[in-house]
């Protein structure tokens, strides 16, 4: 199954890079899907950063997921993009990530961020 890409592989790595910092809105989308493909882009260009840009802007799309009352859309319009993960334990820490999510379990989520950053340490 081919996966397709919800970030255009002609951005520059600075316009992927904003795009990480900004917290994507995606309308009617999860934020979460454009920020795992622009970690993906910037990943496959080889951007030493990427890790370190990807897990800080998650973290602060889960900080404004965790407080009530946030509008953030919980539609998960990428099912398959776990596969675009060069790792495939990553990519099942996303996928479950994005359950969590898509659940409101925030808590859960919360601990399987902590392991999908583990998971980029290395």
């Amino acid at each position: 199954m081919t996966v397709g890409m919800l970030v255009d592989s002609e951005m520059s790595d600075r316009e992927l890079v904003r795009n990480l910092r900004a917290g994507v809105n995606t309308g009617e989308m999860m934020p979460e899907n454009m920020l795992w493909h622009t970690w993906v882009e910037l990943s496959r260009r080889g951007m030493p950063e990427a890790n370190v840009l990807f897990i800080g802007a998650l973290r602060s799309l889960h900080g404004r997921r965790v407080m009530s009352g946030s509008n953030l859309s919980t539609h998960d319009g990428s099912v398959d993009e776990h596969r675009l993960s060069h790792d495939a334990m990553l990519g099942d820490l996303w996928k479950a990530y994005k359950r969590c999510i898509r659940n409101n379990r925030t808590g859960p989520a919360s601990e399987i961020l902590k392991e999908i950053e583990i998971r980029l340490e290395h």
